[in-house]
């Protein structure tokens, strides 16, 4: 991309060394970087949020991200349904900007819940690429998120009937007693050439980006928290040591995508429970990854041990002028990192997420449950009606996906709309 297609961000936010700031280097060595691409009779007047940008390569329509969430919508063996194809296309006609789908199991052993998708073999590509072509089709851009459960995989047999044991970084305590199986060496450099095999099929599937997810507790964010991992190895111990695994991934997935093409990563901010990951522990960790070829950094908190502060929170207590939870962690990391910061977790207002990008807090605001009863949300903001979205966070999207119902939003049904369409706002 020459000079002249590209516009300088103005430097803005609590100090100079804001996300916004940083983009304004001339000279800038991270390819993964935020891009302003300023199309022909773009109105320069309008939100930030509406900005078209560009991450190694991808270009985004606007600022606007829709975060990986499971909606129990694949079939047993993770092959996407057509209801899960419809949920994606009506998101990329709602003028999502950036699609990432729910977590997909790199390896059997790695699926964590029923109905989820899959990208495990190479029977996956097919039906995955008939679901990224219908999303583009319809006008949007799609990244294919990669997962591994870990110490939170199902029980259950694999293809020859054998026993599937979670594996973790190290047994995991529980009140019935030891649970999962600490993962060999072996182990561990099988899960990283399963995500680099996966983000390859991705990539031959049609997607335009895959995200990494370590975040909540997953095997990688198992493995970066002190708390889960009390390995005594080169896995395990020092801050690098429980970076490595993660490390390894991202410059596998990179070397086997090729260089121009997006990798993105999801963690936590912090774990939210005794003795877990910290801020201090991210930032440092945020900066190892991109050093590995991370071109974006999606920043979400918390695990499924972590009570009231895990990542499906509740609205109760919230301040509205930090409806976003996790938004001075995603400060911290934006001062410090050269990529682009993804920031998830209770936005629910657009002047709440216009604050946090025009503030430096983070360069593109992730949703995910307003998404669910709204998939339509940002064509209507676009349209200039701002009201708030009406998600009421009371989770109860979630409980109809494991009732194996696929997830929708109740409150919308009872409405009179179609469970996952996104109504008559076009």
């Amino acid at each position: 991309m020459s000079a002249a297609d590209r516009a300088e961000t103005p430097a803005s936010g609590p100090d100079s060394g804001s996300g916004a700031a940083k983009r304004d280097a001339a000279d800038h060595d991270a390819a993964g970087a935020a891009e302003r691409v300023i199309p022909a009779g773009y109105d320069a007047a309008a939100s930030a949020l509406f900005e078209p940008t560009a991450i190694r390569g991808m270009h985004l329509p606007n600022r606007f991200v829709r975060s990986a969430t499971w909606e129990g919508m694949a079939d047993e063996e993770g092959r996407p349904t057509p209801e899960l194809v419809r949920l994606y296309t009506d998101l990329a006609r709602g003028h999502v900007g950036l699609i990432v789908t729910s977590h997909a199991f790199v390896t059997l052993e790695g699926k964590a819940v029923h109905q989820q998708l899959g990208v495990h073999d190479d029977t996956m590509i097919e039906p995955l690429a008939g679901m990224a072509a219908a999303v583009h089709e319809a006008g949007g851009t799609i990244a294919l998120q990669l997962a591994h459960g870990g110490l939170w995989s199902m029980a259950g047999a694999d293809a020859a009937g054998d026993p599937i044991q979670p594996l973790g970084p190290s047994v995991r305590d529980t009140d019935s007693g030891p649970a999962g199986r600490e993962m060999a060496l072996a182990d561990i450099q099988a899960v990283v050439e399963a995500f680099a095999a996966a983000a390859v099929r991705a990539r031959m599937a049609g997607y335009d980006a895959v995200q990494i997810h370590a975040a909540h507790g997953y095997l990688l964010s198992s493995f970066l928290s002190p708390l889960f991992n009390r390995r005594t190895d080169m896995y395990g111990g020092s801050l690098a040591g429980r970076a490595r695994l993660a490390v390894e991934v991202v410059a596998a997935g990179r070397a086997a995508v090729g260089e121009d093409y997006p990798v993105l990563v999801k963690m936590n901010s912090e774990d939210f429970v005794p003795d877990g990951m910290t801020v201090d522990d991210m930032v440092a960790i945020a900066a190892l990854l991109t050093e590995a070829g991370v071109d974006a950094i999606e920043l979400s908190g918390g695990t499924s041990l972590s009570g009231d502060l895990g990542p499906l929170r509740t609205r109760a207590g919230i301040p509205q002028d930090r409806e976003a939870y996790y938004q001075d962690a995603a400060l911290r990391l934006n001062r410090n990192v050269r990529v682009p910061v993804m920031l998830v977790g209770g936005v629910r207002t657009f002047a709440g997420a216009e604050h946090l990008v025009n503030a430096g807090y983070a360069d593109y605001i992730s949703l995910s449950r307003p998404l669910v009863c709204e998939p339509d949300l940002i064509a209507r903001w676009e349209r200039g009606d701002r009201a708030p979205s009406t998600c009421r966070s009371d989770n109860r999207c979630f409980y109809k996906g494991l009732k194996r119902e696929g997830m929708y939003c109740p409150h919308v049904a009872a409405a009179g709309a179609q469970p996952g369409a996104s109504g008559d706002r076009s």
